[in-house]
Order: structure tokens, then C-alpha cells, then sequence
């Protein structure tokens, strides 16, 4: 259900070189499978003849400073950065890098794209990352499904509703809607059929545009999504989109 590392990868790869051309790339990523597929996915959608990655630098999980990595970057001579970090280290390299006097175009999965990033980094200073989701906001209570979500959280004692709740309970739907399609055939064949009938379906959780569709031979269900970019407002952080949705092809 989650996005692939990798498609989102691609995605901060396009809007690089469609929206930064000839700025110096650095990419921070996890000695994880999580972290490589980032970065080949990056790979994948920078075009070579308007952006060039100068910058590789991996981190174990355990560290506990990544501080050579981002001093690293800087050094290159790198403008953007885009990163898989969970948001401890990606709040640990922006701090970082202020520290140092670099201020790069941050680019942020979408662990990052929640209201709590706030908490980890001032919102002066995350002003004008961006990352990328598929789903409506928690921020967003005015929005009839969202305001159903948060009753829901109430009435079952679930945790506090954030972007990750909404993805969770878009994810639960889905879970529902196989499980409602296989009920006449409750075995493991039959889910799979049930799953890969799904096509084009759009739960209210999910944003305009953003639908999910199965096959026997791909069984990711977020494959499309746009960007986020966070901004201050009043003193406080938040998230809006903005620009056209990215499709993984």
C-alpha cells in the first residue's frame, strides 16, 4: 500500500529537472534497501543533461551523528538534497546544515510529511521543503472525511489523527474492499483474484485524481501522488500541495 521508495525517488527526480535544472544534487539515504531503492529511483528520474548528482552519502541506522554526511554535501557544492531519512536524521541534517550556513532545496519523503515535523525542526526552518503524499491532510478538519476520521479515532480510542492515521485507515478500506469482493471464495487464491479486480478505485481519504488499480503483475497500490511544500503561517508550519500529480509509468 505504501509508496515504493524507489517511484517516489523517480518522482523527486522529475520535479528536479523539470523545476531545478542545472542545480547540483545530493542524496542522503539509510545503508537500507530503503535507502537504495531512493536513490536509484532519484537516478532514475533526474535527466542527466539538466542535473547531476555530486553528492552520495549513506548512513548506518544505528548512528548516532550524521554530521560528516551533511558536511559532505555541502562540500560538493550541491543546491538540492532529497532524502528517505526517518525524521529524526532528516531533522538532524537540516539543523545541521544551518549550523554549517547551507541552506540547499530540501526534497523529504513522505515519512517526513506530517504536521509532528514541526516538532523536530522550527517551522522557519523546514519553510520550503518539500515532499509528497496521496492522501487528504489531517490538517484538513473542514473536509467531511477527514472530520469522519477524526470521530472515528474518538469513538475507538485510536491515537491522536495524523497524515500516517488517514493513510492507515485508507489503507483498511482497501483491506475491506478485497475482503468484500472474496467472500464467496475466503482463501488465498481467491484474495489475490479479489485484490487484482481492484481497478481505479478512490476512497475519500484519497485526493483528486489519485485512484488505486491492481494487476497480477504489480501489486503497489500508490503510484501516483504530488508534491507538498511546507510554508509558515502565523508563527506555525504547515503542508499544502501544489503542482501537477506525478504518475509512475
Amino acid at each position: 500500500m505504501i509508496p515504493s521508495n524507489k517511484i517516489e525517488g523517480v518522482f523527486f527526480g522529475e520535479y528536479i529537472s523539470e523545476n531545478l535544472p542545472g542545480k547540483k544534487v545530493a542524496v542522503l539515504y539509510p545503508n537500507i534497501t530503503q535507502g537504495t531503492d531512493h536513490l536509484e529511483g532519484v537516478k532514475e528520474g533526474l535527466d542527466p543533461d539538466k542535473n547531476e548528482i555530486v553528492s552520495e552519502q549513506s548512513y548506518e541506522v544505528s548512528d548516532v551523528s550524521i554530521s560528516s554526511q551533511v558536511s559532505n554535501m555541502k562540500s560538493s557544492g550541491a543546491e538540492v538534497v532529497t532524502t528517505v531519512a526517518s525524521p529524526g536524521f532528516t531533522a538532524q541534517a537540516i539543523k545541521q546544515a544551518d549550523r554549517l550556513g547551507w541552506h540547499p532545496q530540501w526534497i523529504i519523503s513522505y515519512i517526513n510529511s506530517d504536521d509532528m515535523m514541526f516538532k523536530f525542526v522550527s517551522p522557519e526552518l523546514l519553510d520550503g521543503a518539500i515532499s509528497l503524499q496521496a492522501l487528504k491532510l489531517a490538517a484538513w478538519i473542514d473536509d467531511p472525511a477527514v472530520a469522519e476520521h477524526y470521530r472515528l479515532m474518538d469513538e475507538y480510542g485510536g491515537p491522536s489523527p495524523t497524515n500516517f492515521t488517514i493513510y492507515a485507515q485508507a489503507l483498511a478500506e482497501v483491506a475491506v474492499e478485497a475482503l468484500s469482493r472474496s467472500c464467496d471464495n475466503l482463501t488465498r487464491e481467491g484474495l489475490m483474484d479479489a485484490v487484482e479486480s481492484i481497478k481505479e478505485w478512490h476512497g475519500d481519504l484519497l485526493i483528486d485524481e489519485v485512484n488505486i488499480t491492481f494487476s497480477e503483475t504489480d501489486h503497489t497500490a500508490f503510484q501516483t501522488a504530488r508534491m507538498l511544500r511546507a510554508s509558515v503561517e502565523d508563527g506555525k508550519g504547515k503542508w499544502e500541495y501544489f503542482g501537477p500529480l506525478y504518475v509512475f509509468e
